[in-house]
Parts: structure tokens; C-alpha cells; sequence
């Protein structure tokens, strides 16, 4: 869910897609099969707004949240709109490949393609997916960082697709925190997470500092590690 590349680099010949053999796929699908049946465990709290949101099927949207809230963006979809797959940008590369049969394993759709090589036919991948209909998910900060740092590929694609944008906020109870750049949250199995998202309005969308705005919305948003309050458990 990494946000395309934007720089006008020279354009260079394109990398063929990597792939992986059926063992190392099986591999990753049962990887991908345990983490499934661990957010599954999870106590999701959300606010009402949050629910009257994803109840909209008919309105593709571009989800926004952070790399190291990745975890459980399967399982919120899974929960809110089963009837739209969410889909992920994934790289080209070999690590793709592996994450690719992982994120299919969970119930996600992916699009692959180099955030860093060909930035442009990434970008373009996106926006034809959310033009067809289809939600999407990106995360602005990824695939390697600065941590909670706003890249503005994820705003070229919210303006060209031309669809809602939603932020995604996330706390957690009690989580497991990896040795990541982005310092990964992994929450407990059968813990509480609370969830708010927020519609970005057009202003926003279009203003000359928009992606200074969005991430400081983001990580207001996404408290380390103090939850919200109230809410609804779905």
C-alpha cells in the first residue's frame, strides 16, 4: 500500500514482474491464513460516523493510514464492506511477489508495480481502480519511510482518481511493537482496537499544503499509544 514515487526521474525500461514458486507461495498463504485468523480474534470499537461510512458500498474510496497500522486493514474491510475487496499497491519485486500471495491470503486485491521504478504506471494503476469502482488502500509513509511522514504520491492519486478519501485511525489496548523503522504494531490476539476514520473534504484535498494537513490529521488520529474514547464494537 506504498504511495507511488513522484519525481520526474528519467524514464528507464521496465522491470518484469517477480514471481515465486508454488512452495514459497504455499508458505506465504499460510502465514497469511494465521494472521487472517488472528485479526479475526480482535475487538474492533469504532465510532458511529465510522460505520455509516463503510456501509456506503456503492462510493469507491481511497483509504489512507499509516505502514505500522497495516495489520488489521484487511479485517476492517472484511468486517465493513465485504461486498468490496480493498486493493493494495504492491512492488514488482521478489518481496512482492511473497507479500502479494500474503495480502491475497488475507482477503486482499493487489496491484503490482514499483513504487520507486515507473512511479507513474503505479500512479495510474491506482486511479484506474478507484475509477472502475474499487476501493483502495495506501499508506503515505511507506514502503521504508520516515515514519508518520506524508509522501505525496497518495495525494496525486486522491486528485486524478477523483474519489472520497478516507484517513484511518487506529489504537490499540495492548500491542507488540516490532524493531521496524516504522516500529510495526502487532495487537494481542483478542484485544481491543479502536478505529475513527474521517472523510477529507475538498478543501483539504485541494489546498497548496494539503499534505502537511493530512499528516498532521494522521497522526492525531493514531495516538501511541493512548486509546479513543466510546464507540461502538463491531
Amino acid at each position: 500500500m506504498s504511495p507511488p514515487a513522484t519525481s520526474a526521474a528519467p524514464a528507464r525500461p521496465a522491470k518484469p514482474v517477480k514471481v515465486i514458486t508454488g512452495g514459497q507461495r504455499a508458505l506465504a498463504v499460510f502465514a497469511g491464513l494465521i494472521m487472517r485468523t488472528w485479526a479475526s480474534s480482535l475487538r474492533i470499537v469504532a465510532l458511529r460516523m465510522d460505520r455509516e461510512l463503510f456501509a456506503e458500498a456503492d462510493k469507491p474510496t481511497l483509504f489512507v493510514l499509516w505502514h505500522n497500522r497495516l495489520f488489521i486493514a484487511a479485517e476492517i474491510s472484511r468486517r465493513f464492506r465485504p461486498s468490496r475487496p480493498l486493493h493494495a499497491l504492491v512492488s514488482a519485486s521478489k518481496d512482492g511477489a511473497w507479500l502479494t500471495a500474503f495480502f491475497e491470503a488475507v482477503g486482499l486485491r493487489v496491484v503490482r508495480g514499483s513504487s520507486h521504478r515507473g512511479g507513474r504506471e503505479a500512479v495510474s494503476a491506482l486511479v484506474q481502480m478507484l475509477r472502475a469502482g474499487h476501493d483502495a488502500g495506501i499508506t503515505p509513509d511507506g514502503p521504508r519511510g520516515p515514519i508518520y511522514q506524508f509522501k505525496p504520491g497518495a495525494l496525486i492519486v486522491a486528485r486524478r482518481a477523483k474519489v472520497r478519501v478516507a484517513l484511518v485511525g487506529m489504537a490499540y489496548d495492548h500491542s507488540w511493537r516490532l524493531p521496524s523503522w516504522d516500529r510495526f504494531h502487532l495487537p494481542h490476539p483478542f484485544s481491543t482496537v479502536w478505529l475513527e476514520t474521517r472523510l477529507l473534504d475538498e478543501e483539504t484535498l485541494a489546498a497548496d499544503d494539503a499534505a502537511a494537513r493530512i499528516e498532521r490529521l494522521l497522526i492525531q488520529m493514531n495516538p501511541d499509544p493512548h486509546p479513543f474514547e466510546g464507540g461502538v464494537i463491531v
